[in-house]
């Protein structure tokens, strides 16, 4: 199996996982916890359950790394932290379907910036997926935002932190692509969590937010987000930076709110019109077709 199928496979492990992301924080969310909490802890045990794994196996490679790349991934730990600080607050103020549509619009600017700092070339049918995708990712949003009985707190600051998300993600993955050329996986994951870590934790004790004292499920939900989504969801998505483009992942990612929407629904009733359902095939179809086109890419991350 060449390098690519199994990028593609892995990447729809990732994607499965961390579909559960949003209903595992709603659950934490409905335990007390803040999402400033949740953030924090989510990334510092993912970085705690891999420190001894790293000192073992990475640590010499961690150690050689030069001051421009230490700076890089100081930097994506940063926007990674932006990310996820923004995105979990997003899922206390409006819905799962609309959060995790708005925080995956992260095609558009990822083609951008591909555009212009990696000067990849796009064709047209890339260009038909990416629009494919991304309209139906509208329809999720405006559909579920326009469904009876379904009022959230404050729909407009959630939407807007939900987009924040997707902003500051699509940064990280291109200073990834950057360091994964150059990192193994445990190096480059260990060094990302443990920067994003120490600095949402900071800010969390700055602003007063616990980081103990929860209920037993409640760390059991943030154990799940560390082990599941965080691990094993984020971490093949980072493995797949070396071997497919960043346009490709951030395609496949837009499979996530199919995912959040059926287990909202089962678990939350957040139930979802045919208008939804339309984006959800809009979805799909736009995937399929970049996995196609892939195969024959000029601007694959190999």
């Amino acid at each position: 199996m060449s390098s690519r199928y199994l990028a593609h496979g892995l990447l729809g492990l990732g994607v499965l996982m961390i579909s559960t992301s949003s209903i595992l924080v709603r659950f934490a969310q409905t335990e007390g916890l803040s999402s400033l909490s949740i953030a924090a802890l989510r990334l510092g045990l993912a970085a705690l359950l891999l420190t001894p794994l790293a000192l073992a196996r990475a640590s010499r490679e961690i150690m050689a790394l030069s001051g421009r790349d230490l700076g890089l991934a100081l930097v994506a730990g940063g926007l990674l932290a932006a990310h996820f600080a923004a995105w979990i607050s997003s899922l206390a103020y409006t819905s799962v379907a609309s959060s995790t549509a708005l925080v995956t619009t992260n095609p558009i600017w990822i083609a951008l910036a591909s555009m212009l700092i990696f000067r990849e070339r796009f064709n047209r049918v890339l260009v038909t997926a990416i629009a494919i995708a991304v309209g139906g990712s509208a329809l999720i949003f405006f559909a579920d935002n326009s469904s009876a009985g379904r009022a959230q707190p404050n729909p407009l600051l959630g939407n807007t932190l939900a987009l924040l998300g997707a902003i500051t993600v699509s940064a990280y993955l291109l200073i990834g692509r950057l360091l994964r050329q150059k990192l193994s996986l445990l190096a480059y994951i260990w060094l990302i969590y443990s920067s994003c870590a120490a600095l949402l934790i900071a800010v969390a004790l700055v602003a007063g937010q616990p980081l103990w004292g929860f209920s037993p499920w409640g760390w059991a939900l943030l154990l799940g987000l560390a082990l599941g989504p965080q691990l094993l969801g984020h971490t093949t998505i980072n493995w797949a930076l070396k071997h497919v483009s960043t346009t490709f992942i951030a395609l496949t990612i837009l499979g996530e709110p199919i995912g959040s929407a059926l287990l909202a629904w089962l678990l939350f009733g957040e139930g979802f019109s045919a208008l939804q359902s339309c984006g959800f095939v809009a979805l799909l179809t736009g995937i399929y077709l970049a996995a196609r086109n892939e195969r024959n890419s000029q601007f694959s991350a190999d």
